[in-house]
């Protein structure tokens, strides 16, 4: 090999502050004897564009994480292209920089990408907090299996808890590829089915009283959904207004808190207890809703008094925090139809900074 020439290079860095400089560099050009091609020599400090330095594609990707890459772009006086491409330098980094994941503890959910039913699975390490795949093409058990080939059979034996909704297609992907880990019923969404068990009772109300009675019902949903000491005064206030006018939403909405209490025992056997006398208490109340709801407890049991062992206590409410983390982002950029720049996002939205 021989030197062929030198060749001055400008490349963009950030010096400090908002103050943009731009270096002189000097890059060494050899001509290869064995291929007879001209090579460059590789500066470490230069991001993958050599127009600009790592430091200044690190600063660009930590804006990008709390706005949009058009206003990055028109701030920086920069291309929507190469601020989207240093974006996913600054998000690969920091993948690598968190390393290979071997979870103990999973959480799985989906989220919609756009209109249509079209969905994808996200899985996160509860213990770390922090999602570690996206992908599938729907929310099925085949796409549910990609994830453990991913994951490989090692790593997947080492999984000792799953938590995840009751939809069928996850619970069997997991029985069949971790058969050793426990399956957890996500708190939230078995709430969420009894908040609409109680909608429902609010609406069938509303069908049937007429006249001045109904003005109590209407408006109320969310009065109704929502726990007490969120509400605000004059949502207290409406609150005790309509369940003094209504028994029948009366005694949804304490069966409906009385609920939650389920959560709280350390024994399965208490647990069983309560939920068969909370089950018993609906008895000549013709809550149909409600009887429907005890019957889907009834058959989901074993992945819901799981949480009543103590090496299950886990925090629950992560899995959900994500979900509206990741709309978010999907708002802030008006929908993100790149497939691969979004899942990017979502495995760095947790990771902290460069």
């Amino acid at each position: 090999m021989g030197w062929y020439d030198r060749k001055v290079r400008r490349a963009r860095d950030l010096s400090c502050g908002d103050t943009r400089i731009f270096l002189e560099l000097e890059v060494r050009r050899i001509d290869c004897r064995r291929c007879g091609k001209v090579k460059r020599e590789r500066l470490d400090f230069l991001a993958d564009n050599p127009l600009y330095t790592k430091r200044f594609a690190y600063y660009v990707g930590r804006r990008c994480r709390a706005e949009t890459i058009k206003d990055v772009a028109a701030e920086l006086a920069l291309d929507w292209h190469t601020v989207k491409a240093l974006d996913i330098q600054y998000m690969q980094a920091q993948l690598k920089r968190a390393g290979t994941p071997s979870p103990q503890v999973i959480g799985v959910d989906e989220i919609s990408i756009r209109k249509g039913h079209s969905y994808r699975i996200v899985v996160s390490d509860l213990l770390r907090g922090r999602p570690i795949w996206f992908g599938g093409t729907d929310r099925s058990e085949a796409s549910m299996s990609q994830f453990y080939a991913w994951l490989g059979k090692t790593k997947s034996s080492r999984i000792r808890l799953a938590v995840m909704d009751m939809w069928k297609p996850f619970r069997l992907a997991t029985n069949a590829h971790a058969p050793q880990a426990a399956i957890l019923f996500d708190k939230f969404h078995v709430v969420r089915h009894l908040g609409e068990a109680l909608d429902t009772v609010r609406k069938s109300e509303y069908a049937r009283l007429a006249g001045r009675q109904r003005r109590y019902i209407k408006g109320q949903k969310y009065t109704l959904l929502s726990r007490k000491e969120n509400l605000t005064l004059d949502g207290k206030k409406a609150l005790r207004t309509l369940l003094a006018a209504n028994k029948r939403l009366n005694t949804a909405y304490v069966l409906k808190e009385s609920f939650g209490q389920l959560w709280s025992y350390e024994r399965e056997g208490w647990a069983r207890r309560f939920f068969e006398n909370w089950r018993a208490s609906l008895k000549w109340q013709r809550l149909k809703p409600y009887e429907k709801f005890a019957e889907m407890i009834d058959r989901h049991w074993d992945g819901i008094a799981a949480y009543c062992r103590p090496e299950n206590k886990v925090s629950l409410g992560f899995v959900e925090g994500l979900n509206n983390k990741i709309r978010v982002i999907q708002r802030r950029a008006y929908g993100i139809r790149n497939e691969e720049y979004l899942r990017l996002k979502v495995l760095t939205c947790m990771l902290p900074p460069l």
